[in-house]
């Protein structure tokens, strides 16, 4: 159905030119463009055909997985997560000492950071009495909600 001079559709539409757009689309992992050449707009999309290529870009993960299935998985037992996410700090003021060092036995309800959310101070208890086993966070650091911030033992 072309015009015989120049290889275009009688429609109008670029074939070529979709083409290109299509292999652009997968050599840039976008997922739609569009162009527009004297009045003629072309627009690729390929958001139907998104999850094929993220399985495909997963597949290397999971010929990971065996090694990473030696690593234990989730939080480490005694593990206390951050209830928000914010700045922990690890003393109450620059220059005090921490609240907690490791080895050290705490009660519940012990203050084991303080995190700042929102220019608001939280002090973070304790929930159970325990030896700090591991601090998983320095001070002035962020972190994210459920973030392992320490380890009791």
């Amino acid at each position: 159905m072309t015009d015989g001079k120049n290889k275009k559709p009688k429609s109008g539409i670029d074939a070529d030119a979709v083409r290109e757009l299509s292999a652009l689309l997968k050599e840039t992992g976008l997922t739609e463009i569009e162009i527009e050449n004297n009045g003629a707009r072309i627009r690729v999309s390929r958001a139907a055909s998104a999850a094929p290529v993220a399985a495909a870009a997963a597949a290397p993960v999971a010929a990971a997985a065996p090694a990473a299935a030696a690593a234990p998985s989730g939080p480490p037992a005694g593990a206390v997560p951050s209830p928000m996410v914010g700045t922990a700090y690890t003393a109450s003021e620059p220059g005090n000492p921490p609240f907690i060092t490791v080895g050290q036995t705490v009660k519940e309800g012990d203050t084991l950071f303080i995190i700042e959310a929102m220019k608001t101070m939280n002090a973070i208890p304790a929930p159970r009495s325990g030896t700090v086993k591991e601090i998983l966070v320095e001070n002035g650091s962020p972190v994210e909600f459920g973030q392992t911030l320490l380890v009791l033992a």
